[in-house]
């Protein structure tokens, strides 16, 4: 029988995001092929330290790897895993490290892993930080690599590499903490009203207002330079809210779109995932073909323009006129059990175990091409 794979599952980290990060962990870990691949969870805290789970009785080990059992390793290490309310990181973990060059050796257990799955949501994980250091450790990893991924969390950064490229895009301005706030009028006059507040570097709503008045765009302004030195403000565009999923690397491929309905006032961080009724998903969307054709086609657009690799999703809105705006890239899209990345994938045909196994083989795939490249003269 050939060795299994180990796949290091990286999820947590310092960011807003972090519960989140431990459900998709959850989803993936669960769902991942069993007799193909070996999951081995690796944990960031809300401070930043990286933790193993902690050595098991053994009776609950693997015999080959000594590693915990899969069932063991996921209900110890993930804590009210159930509830998105309460899920928590066990903090009782061994701390491990990555080192540059390391290929792989997580230092403080002896444990070796062959790819990682960094499914971290949010700044330092989803923006490139991540990235560069496993690039420096030499071990494949799925999704896109430093440049997009940091590109892709930047939402200014972003609309405007779209906006060059000739893609179709909302109004925005973007705004830095050391500038002076332009007046609530002056925008309104530029970009309408109401307005959408939003740090540049943040996902899963975290930190998005829709302001109405001139109180509730300051309340909107503080909050967001509470989660980022750069902020947003974009134009309220009235329209149906749809994802497009992206997979692939050179030949990137686009699932079937799906529309969001929110119950909430707009698609808020609760409607998400803490509300079970805080959106209805419609997977695929009720689209016309040419319409479900220009939805794929845009979202490829955007990923190349990007230089994601991978996973991505592409959120898009369609207005009354039938005119199509991205709103935005995700290169780390949400895995938990309502997130619409496998969804769409499912309903394209693509289980959610085969998509683990493509994105891991689409590592592998990055990893051997760029090890060809020369370093030196």
């Amino acid at each position: 029988m050939s060795k299994k794979i180990t796949v290091g599952i990286l999820f947590g980290g310092k960011s807003a995001e972090h519960e989140v990060s431990l459900q998709s962990a959850k989803n993936v870990f669960d769902a991942i092929d069993k007799t193909k691949y070996e999951p081995l969870l690796i944990g960031i805290n809300k401070n930043g330290r990286w933790l193993a789970p902690v050595p098991a009785p053994e009776a609950t080990r693997v015999s080959e790897t000594h590693a915990l059992a899969p069932e063991t390793q996921a209900s110890r290490f993930i804590l009210n895993a159930g509830n998105p309310c309460r899920i928590a990181l066990n903090e009782c973990g061994v701390e491990v490290s990555l080192t540059p060059e390391s290929g792989g050796l997580i230092a403080n257990t002896g444990e070796r892993i062959d790819v990682v799955f960094p499914i971290l949501h949010g700044p330092f994980g989803e923006d490139g930080t991540v990235q560069g250091l496993l690039k420096l450790a030499g071990i494949p990893f799925v999704g896109s690599s430093v440049l997009a991924s940091a590109v892709g969390m930047d939402k200014d950064v972003m609309k405007r590499l779209l906006r060059d490229a000739g893609l179709p895009i909302g109004g925005f301005r973007a705004l830095t903490l050391y500038e002076p706030v332009p007046a609530y009028d002056d925008l309104v006059g530029e970009l309408g009203m109401p307005l959408f507040v939003k740090p540049a570097n943040m996902g899963s709503s975290v930190g998005v207002n829709k302001v109405h008045n001139e109180a509730e765009y300051k309340a909107a302004i503080a909050e967001a330079f509470q989660y980022d030195t750069k902020l947003i403000i974009e134009e309220y565009i009235k329209g149906r809210e749809l994802e497009c999923s992206v997979l692939g690397n050179e030949e990137p491929i686009a699932s079937l779109p799906g529309e969001v309905r929110s119950s909430h006032e707009f698609y808020s961080y609760d409607a998400k995932y803490l509300d079970e009724n805080g959106a209805a998903l419609d997977i695929p969307a009720n689209l016309p073909e040419d319409t479900t054709r220009a939805v794929q086609s845009l979202a490829l657009q955007t990923f190349k323009t990007l230089c994601a690799e991978g996973i991505a999703r592409v959120d898009l809105f369609l207005k009354s006129d039938g005119i199509l705006l991205i709103n935005e890239i995700n290169t780390m899209p949400g895995f938990t059990r309502i997130s619409m990345y496998p969804k769409l994938w499912e309903a394209s045909g693509v289980s959610y175990t085969e998509l683990i196994d493509r994105l891991i083989r689409l590592a592998f795939s990055r990893f051997e091409k760029e090890k060809r490249l020369r370093t030196s003269r």
